[in-house]
């Protein structure tokens, strides 16, 4: 079965994310810095068109910052605060499989910082050398991704180096909330590029997710906006590293079963993060698993762009709500979970392409 039902609190969980959250203004933070400019919000009528939806609309973070994803936006707003508040310190380090990895070395740059970034046994050779070129040193490990990210945690403890890791446990909580509170970014321009104030233009939202830290600085977003009227929205996640949908068949957060093999290199991840399942409980309307041959077409469909839809050039994972969405419209078992959002003729869907091709072409 590859669809889980959740029904939300739709309520905050108050704790210290929250509370970070709240008090965020990462949009004026990222106005200040060079080459700031809004991603596009692409309006792919030609798509929506062929599966009878209202619209179908594509945030584009592919070129964000020049850096080939989102993922900056959140490792420069938590260097941001972490120089404003926190004692900061001269080496910062992290567990990454690429893109968190490139936006701290961007941005440790940025601060005059050295940078050590873990990556685990996956990691393509692309990978590795982008994050190199920006100035870091980059060491693979023969570990999975929570096995690196531990070995990055006790490291950091041993040397005296600052961690900046978006995967928060108890006691590791206000750097992935700032992270988090980066990644908001996005939401406030879209904002901009619709207007909408009182009440959501969209109807369902899908989110592809990981160790779920960025889908979750989504759902507080759209909670602490609309409340009740908020939008459905519908986590996506590889078949083979379904962290959150098989946390919530278990009813407690979880390590996934699958083998952890995926096309989707940068949703390839393990337990999810601890903070982020209290906000996805609380806001997620349910889960879609996607193997890599529904990713393979939902990129091309991107790139072979329908009728005078814009072509979008996706990465593996940034492709991946896309497959989630098309899931709901090719599986048989979709009824229940299209009935559950109201996914139909009169719905207004938002997407994300969370990373574009810069890895592909090294």
């Amino acid at each position: 079965m590859c669809f889980i039902i959740n029904f939300p609190t739709n309520q905050h969980v108050i704790n210290t994310t929250h509370r970070i959250l709240l008090k965020s203004k990462p949009l004026n933070f990222h106005k200040k810095l060079k080459n700031y400019k809004s991603t596009d919000l692409h309006n792919l009528q030609g798509l929506a068109s062929k599966l009878n939806l209202s619209a179908i609309h594509v945030k584009d973070e592919s070129n964000r910052f020049g850096l080939g994803s989102f993922k900056p936006l959140g490792a420069s707003y938590a260097v941001h605060k972490i120089h404003e508040i926190i004692n900061s310190k001269e080496t910062f380090c992290t567990a990454t499989d690429g893109n968190h990895g490139v936006g701290l070395s961007w941005i440790s740059q940025v601060f005059n910082k050295k940078c050590v970034v873990y990556v685990p046994r996956h990691t393509t050779k692309s990978r590795i050398k982008y994050i190199t070129n920006l100035g870091s040193e980059v060491i693979k490990l023969e570990k999975n991704y929570d096995q690196t990210c531990e070995h990055a945690l006790k490291t950091s403890k041993k040397m005296g180096w600052q961690l900046v890791q978006d995967v928060s446990f108890k006691g590791y909580e206000k750097i992935p909330a700032y992270i988090m509170s980066g990644y908001q970014t996005h939401m406030h321009e879209i904002d901009e590029q619709i207007d909408c104030e009182e009440l959501p233009f969209y109807d369902v939202v899908f989110l592809q997710c990981g160790v779920g830290s960025w889908a979750a600085s989504c759902i507080w977003y759209y909670l602490e906006k609309y409340g009740l009227k908020r939008p459905k929205i519908i986590l996506v996640e590889p078949q083979e590293s379904a962290g959150i949908y098989e946390s919530f068949q278990s009813k407690k957060r979880t390590d996934p079963k699958g083998s952890l093999k995926t096309i989707a290199q940068s949703l390839n991840c393990g337990k999810p993060s601890f903070s982020a399942w209290d906000i996805i409980q609380s806001g997620c309307d349910g889960c879609i698993k996607v193997d890599d041959a529904d990713i393979i077409a939902a990129k091309n469909i991107y790139l072979n762009s329908l009728a005078n839809d814009p072509k979008i050039f996706s990465g593996n994972s940034g492709a991946v709500g896309l497959a989630g969405l098309l899931k709901c419209f090719n599986d048989k078992k979709s009824g229940n979970m299209k009935k559950h959002i109201g996914l139909g003729p009169n719905s207004k869907v938002l997407l994300f392409n969370t990373e574009g091709t810069l890895f592909d072409d090294l």
